[in-house]
């Protein structure tokens, strides 16, 4: 079964989320737990814990599909002591924020070099980073989002993303997320190699580490290593591949969440995806 929604505003407090979460027809949710444009932020209150729980309970949004997302501030592979130690100690804070939420999953963009060090010493600092937030929490999986490779960024090919989980010392809590706008302008043709883009994917990093998938349109060209979202269908992969991809099995039961630049076709695009998801070829 596909579990299918958008990265839903915490106006008011992350206790929104479910409730905005469920307006919009969706049974899977993203949000951020605190304002992604700063380091830290006040501590949350048993009010919003206990609310958040209560919401999503009362909307039947399971805690396996709920995608949180971490401060676009943080680089676990940034290659100054001072960057790097603020960062590690941002991710720890976010990663408890999910334990008292009681959520299980945590995506995460993995950094940059800063045109510093190597995309190998990067990478491998992310994975330390990754290391030490698991060591001081519980529950949580720290999942890695692939990049559209703009700018110093590491994480946009799949052996990048092998490398940072090679070196996680518990396998069972790291884990990936694919976006599909990032994974095409990366360089990988999800429109005329389906199969052997995902073959790779298994082939390099394995699917058993498949947590959850972004899904964008592009407004960018293939391999143009440029990171804008599109509407689905809107964009250079287009209709075909949403569908094909909502009627594969190894897809299921994770959360496949919009990102896509009209909030006000969310709704729309859910109903579409699901019943792309119940429809038998003939």
């Amino acid at each position: 079964m596909k579990f299918i929604g958008a990265h839903v505003s915490v106006a008011g407090g992350v206790e929104e989320a479910p409730i905005n979460a469920h307006t919009i027809g969706a049974d899977a949710f993203a949000l951020f737990t605190k304002n992604q444009r700063q380091w830290f932020c006040k501590p949350l209150t048993e009010e919003n814990i206990n609310q958040f729980k209560a919401n999503c309970a009362k909307f039947d949004l399971k805690p396996e599909y709920i995608l949180p997302h971490d401060s676009y501030l943080i680089n676990l592979g940034h290659p100054e002591e001072e960057g790097l130690a603020k960062s590690r100690k941002s991710f720890l804070e976010e990663m408890k924020r999910c334990e008292q939420l009681g959520l299980k999953l945590l995506n995460f963009h993995p950094g940059g070099t800063l045109g510093k060090i190597s995309v190998e010493e990067c990478l491998d600092r992310v994975a330390e980073s990754i290391n030490m937030a698991l060591d001081k929490t519980e529950g949580v999986t720290a999942v890695i989002e692939n990049t559209a490779g703009q700018g110093n960024n590491v994480g946009f090919a799949f052996w990048h993303l092998k490398r940072i989980i090679d070196g996680v010392e518990d396998k069972s809590r790291v884990g990936v997320c694919l976006d599909t706008c990032h994974t095409y302008t990366a360089g990988y043709d999800l429109v005329n190699d389906y199969d052997g883009v995902f073959g790779e994917f298994d082939e390099v990093v394995g699917f058993d580490y498949l947590r959850a998938m972004h899904l964008n349109d592009s407004k960018k060209e293939l391999a143009s290593r440029v990171d804008r979202h599109d509407s689905i269908g809107k964009g250079y992969i287009g209709f075909d591949f949403f569908a094909r991809l909502m009627k594969d099995p190894r897809f299921d039961d994770m959360p496949l969440i919009l990102e896509t630049v009209e909030e006000t076709l969310w709704p729309e695009e859910i109903a579409w995806l699901r019943e792309q998801s119940l429809t038998i070829d003939k």
